[in-house]
């Protein structure tokens, strides 16, 4: 089986307690803390391997990481279906609220995003098969092992994605610099696949025209826009609130 290194306590720790295949346990000789033993105990309890190792056996594992003393091999992260997905979503009861990453190229935006995704709520994320950033050890770490529990998925074509969720019955909303609407007047709390573009030229034209509301962020100081993963969370919550305020009345 194809393998990938995970790295950083909180990747580990949570690729072990979701239940993803883990092969070995890298940890830095001499290291402390109570989230190494927690994690060398998931593992011994999984009857997982723990090699004891010097630092630079990891720094060679993980070049340029944070690892933080602690590397893991694993399976990489398993693709959900979205027809899965989108049953799940509507057993849960809940209004289906899906993340679209149009295009973007940024471990870091990615990873948060799949962060903020996960503690929102999202029943989904969707991810292009082209042009988009891979699910690397970097994704991983920023995302805090979120990689582990919320359902991703691999989409080929984006517009005939969301011709096809339009169809079952989501709208799309689309985050843009120049958008129609403010994003808090915009209606959320409806089964919605909310589309965060890319970090250099945000959404792609297709996309955008696909999209049946465009909104926007207010910005007030020097600088015009926000980083996506900053913009992104801001909407996942807006349609969290949203949401829960429908619950209330």
């Amino acid at each position: 089986m194809e393998q990938e290194m995970v790295v950083g306590r909180n990747a580990v720790f949570e690729a072990l307690s979701s239940g993803r295949p883990v092969s070995r346990i890298y940890v830095k000789i001499g290291i402390q803390g109570e989230s190494v033993r927690k994690i060398i105990a998931a593992a011994q309890d999984l009857q997982i391997p723990v090699d004891y190792v010097q630092v630079e056996k990891i720094d060679r594992m993980a070049p340029g990481m944070r690892h933080q003393g602690i590397a893991a091999s694993m399976a990489p992260v398993a693709f959900s279906k979205l027809e899965e997905v989108l049953e799940k979503a509507y057993a849960s009861g809940e209004i289906p609220l899906l993340l679209l990453l149009d295009e973007l190229q940024d471990p870091q935006n990615v990873g948060a995003l799949i962060r903020s995704a996960d503690a929102a709520g999202v029943h989904g994320v969707l991810l292009p098969k082209r042009r988009s950033c891979p699910l690397n050890m970097t994704v991983e770490k920023v995302s805090a092992g979120a990689v582990n529990y919320v359902p991703i998925v691999q989409i080929g074509n984006i517009s005939q994605t969301l011709e096809r969720l339009k169809k079952v019955g989501f709208w799309v909303a689309g985050a843009d610099i120049d958008g129609e609407t403010l994003y808090y007047e915009t209606d959320l709390a409806r089964p919605l696949v909310l589309v965060i573009g890319s970090e250099g030229k945000g959404l792609n034209r297709l996309v955008r025209e696909n999209c049946d509301m465009l909104m926007r962020i207010p910005m007030r100081g020097g600088v015009n826009s926000l980083n996506a993963s900053a913009a992104g969370a801001i909407l996942l919550y807006e349609a969290v609130r949203q949401r829960l305020q429908k619950v209330k009345k």
